[in-house]
C-alpha cells in the first residue's frame, strides 16, 4: 500500500533516540507488515498551521516541545477527527494533557513544561526511567493487551516525568482507560480511548524495540490502524 500519511509530530533533531529510530521503523513495516506509510515531520510550532491530509498521526518524544499547545493541539485533531493515535513517552504525557483539560475539564499543567504551574497532571516520576528497561503488566482484554498478545511486556524508556496519580480516577470518570500498569509500584504506563479507531498512547518508547527485525507490536497495530483508514476513504 502506497499514500498513507502520517504526521510524525515532534521537533525532530539528531540527539533524540526515538528520531533516528524512524527510517528503520518504517523499513520494518514495509519489510514484515507489507505497509508502506508515507511520513512527514511535523513541528509543535507548525501544528496550527493543520494536519489535513493525514491518515494517522504520531506524537513522539523529545520534550519539552518547542510548543506545548502544538503538541496537544495535535492529539486533541486526531481525538476528535477518528485520526489513528499513537503517543510515546513524551505523546503518552501530552495525551493525558489534552485528555484532561478538553475532555474533562481540568486545569492541569505539566510540571517540565510550567514548573511555576499550580495543579501538575504530570510530575517528576519517584525514580527517572531514563535508559532502563521496565516490566509492564497489561490488564487483559484490552486494545494493548490484544496487540501485544501477553500478560506482561519488558519495555525501554527515556522518561523522567509520569502521571500523578491522584488524577487518575478523574481521567477514568472521563472515560480514558489506564490499560498498562508498572509491575513494581502500579503506576500508569498505558492509555487508550475504547470507541476510537486507534487511540493509545505508552510511557515506554516501542520505537527503540526490534524484535526480529520487526517492528513493536504497538507500531504495527498503528499501522494497520493507518492502512485501514486510507482504505476506507474515497477514491
Amino acid at each position: 500500500m502506497v499514500g498513507m500519511r502520517i504526521a510524525l509530530v515532534g521537533d525532530r533533531s539528531p540527539s533524540v533516540r526515538s528520531h533516528t529510530r524512524v527510517p528503520w521503523v518504517m523499513e520494518a513495516l514495509r519489510e514484515h507488515d507489507g505497509i508502506a506509510l508515507d511520513p512527514y515531520w511535523i513541528p509543535t510550532t507548525d501544528v496550527a498551521a493543520g494536519l489535513d491530509g493525514f491518515d494517522g498521526v504520531w506524537l513522539l518524544p523529545g520534550s519539552p516541545y518547542r510548543d506545548e499547545a502544538g503538541a496537544v493541539e495535535a492529539v486533541r485533531v486526531a481525538r476528535e477527527g477518528g485520526l489513528p493515535f499513537l503517543g510515546t513517552c513524551a505523546g503518552f504525557q501530552h495525551m493525558l494533557l489534552e485528555y484532561a483539560r478538553h475532555v474533562c475539564g481540568l486545569d492541569v499543567a505539566h510540571a517540565e513544561n510550567d514548573p511555576a504551574g499550580r495543579d501538575f497532571l504530570l510530575t517528576p516520576l519517584a525514580c527517572s526511567l531514563a535508559g532502563h528497561e521496565s516490566l509492564v503488566r497489561l490488564t487483559p482484554g484490552t486494545l494493548v493487551a490484544r496487540i501485544v498478545a501477553a500478560r506482561e511486556t519488558l519495555e525501554s524508556y527515556i522518561c523522567s516525568y509520569g502521571l500523578n496519580e491522584s488524577y487518575r480516577d478523574a481521567l477514568t470518570a472521563g472515560g480514558l482507560v489506564f490499560s498498562g500498569h508498572a509491575a513494581d509500584d502500579g503506576a500508569a504506563r498505558v492509555a487508550e480511548l475504547p470507541g476510537h479507531p486507534f487511540f493509545l498512547a505508552t510511557l515506554f518508547q516501542p520505537e527503540l524495540a526490534e524484535r526480529d527485525g520487526r517492528a513493536h507490536p504497538v507500531i504495527s497495530a498503528f499501522a494497520a490502524a493507518v492502512a485501514r483508514r486510507a482504505a476506507e476513504l474515497p477514491a
